[in-house]
């Protein structure tokens, strides 16, 4: 939890104590209940770690499916409008502001890996939608509101709609 927290100071100027992030940062709040959720999810408690997850999108406004796998450090900047799909995918240190979707493609029968794979270091920027079962590459940014239907190489960048690649 240390690491955690010293890592969301390191990326958040904003952030001036511990105290401060655990107790008003939703997003802090939603990646540890998705924990929780997560454990029930895989320990066959699946209605109750929906359940949790109904809680948490009603009073956080941030949507983590109990069956996405998460690394470590994750860090929701602001949170609103947040939503990770099932099938979804985040490496280690990843930031991710407001408004992002990690969302899936297709219609609503389709099976196997819907949602995005997240590397580690990546930055999302504010409203972006990464849609399918796309790769966004270590260190790579994604803009503010792009759009990305296609795989992002390792430390690039990502803008637009649809997203084009900028080295």
């Amino acid at each position: 939890m240390r690491r955690y927290i010293e890592s969301i100071k390191r990326r958040d100027p904003a952030a001036r104590n511990t105290l401060q992030i655990i107790l008003t940062y939703a997003g802090v709040q939603a990646v540890f209940w998705y924990r929780i959720a997560n454990f029930l999810y895989l320990n066959k408690c699946k209605f109750m770690a929906e359940f949790i997850t109904y809680a948490v999108r009603s009073s956080l406004n941030i949507e983590i499916h109990p069956a996405a796998t998460i690394g470590k450090r994750l860090f929701i900047d602001h949170g609103t409008g947040v939503v990770i799909g099932a099938t979804a995918v985040i490496g280690d240190d990843v930031t991710i502001f407001h408004g992002v979707t990690l969302g899936g493609i297709g219609r609503g029968d389709s099976t196997g890996k819907r949602h995005p794979t997240v590397e580690n270091r990546v930055m999302i920027g504010a409203g972006a939608k990464i849609l399918g079962n796309v790769t966004l590459g270590e260190e790579c940014c994604v803009g503010a509101n792009a759009v990305i239907l296609s795989d992002v190489p390792k430390k690039s960048t990502a803008v637009g709609v649809p997203g084009v690649i900028k080295k």
